[in-house]
């Protein structure tokens, strides 16, 4: 996930959604605080509080900015599945919710910012892992609500080679995939082709171009990739080659790389698969005005929950939090699909809370 410019609202129904949630990378998932007392569904989260929200501005649909110019009056304005989520909890009667949203450009580490003192909850499609949660001291800083949507992993390729890259066995040295620093998409895509192990340890011979330097990996502590962050070393890395034939070239676009660019670089072959979260595939396949051109493949069998993060120290919020979005929700049997198929799903059954 990434800056992105303003697509088509079309969207595709996703027909099935998973409701099985198991970790996507090792032991990183974590399970997220629950309400602390059986009344907390009924009790005002924050009646005297006005909680800042921030959130990820490029991740269509299901956070964005309604425009993507961070110098236009409509980038402060949130758009998609989280923010219908957001207006909910503050129409819930009692509720006692009022967010004050603003956008956030930057993804890697927006989990942390809960930690310093701009805002109180962050969110944008994020995944909900353990490592997340922790400071570069190893400090615990944030935690996690519930999860409120479910993510899987996908490839996003051009249709003539959906078959030539079906799964992720498919990836050989031949084939680049694109990625984006400290996602998810990154982390099963390394974990899955055997570039690092469970713990994000990068295999042993991996070349890793740098923007000073090339590092030879020796399978050690200090060439580690995960989706909280990275080895100090490989921050700037913009290539990864495999030391096997039977794992592909992992290619970083530079800095202020679009969710656009990647898929203009996989329609243009730059790269021949862009590895990210299914939504966001399936949204540049059907919203592209050149309809066919791309194809997603390689379907994760594994399911992320998505939360968002407050301070550690807010637990009483969180749990009064999950409460509310449980109920949103109905323990996630309504999300993403149900959302896209009626955008008032969530605000029709605030306006049903405590009938």
């Amino acid at each position: 996930m990434s800056r992105m410019k303003s697509l088509p609202r079309k969207l595709a129904l996703i027909g099935v959604l998973i409701l099985t949630v198991s970790t996507a990378c090792g032991d990183d998932q974590t399970d997220s605080p629950t309400a602390s007392s059986s009344d907390a569904d009924s009790q005002a989260c924050a009646p005297d509080r006005t909680l800042r929200f921030g959130f990820y501005a490029f991740y269509e649909p299901v956070s964005y900015s309604a425009d993507p110019d961070p110098d236009a009056p409509g980038f402060g304005e949130h758009r998609g599945y989280e923010a219908d989520l957001l207006t909910a909890l503050e129409s819930m009667e009692g509720a006692g919710l009022r967010f004050d949203r603003s956008p956030i450009a930057e993804w890697p580490e927006i989990w942390l910012q809960p930690a310093g003192p701009d805002f109180d909850i962050v969110g944008g499609g994020m995944t909900i892992l353990s490592s997340r949660t922790y400071d570069q001291d190893g400090n615990q800083v944030v935690a996690f609500t519930s999860g409120h949507i479910t993510f899987r992993q996908s490839l996003l390729v051009r249709s003539e080679d959906a078959e030539r890259y079906a799964t992720h066995d498919d990836l050989t040295s031949d084939v680049r995939v694109g990625v984006m620093r400290s996602t998810t998409g990154e982390g099963r895509l390394l974990l899955l082709t055997g570039l690092t192990d469970a713990e994000g340890r990068l295999a042993e011979g991996t070349r890793v171009v740098t923007d000073t330097e090339t590092l030879v990996a020796d399978g050690s502590d200090r060439f580690v990739i995960t989706p909280a962050g990275s080895s100090a070393n490989l921050k700037s890395r913009s290539l990864l080659e495999p030391p096997s034939p039977d794992m592909p070239v992992v290619v970083y676009l530079e800095d202020t790389a679009t969710e656009d660019d990647m898929q203009e670089a996989v329609r243009s072959g730059v790269i021949d698969a862009y590895a990210s979260e299914e939504i966001g595939n399936l949204e540049a396949v059907h919203s592209q005005p050149d309809d066919g051109v791309f194809s997603v493949t390689a379907h994760d069998t594994e399911v992320e929950l998505g939360g968002w993060a407050l301070s550690v120290d807010d637990q009483d919020l969180i749990a009064c939090l999950n409460a509310k979005l449980d109920y949103l929700t109905d323990d996630l049997s309504i999300g993403f699909a149900e959302w896209q198929a009626d955008p008032q799903v969530f605000l029709r059954r605030a306006g049903e809370f405590g009938s």
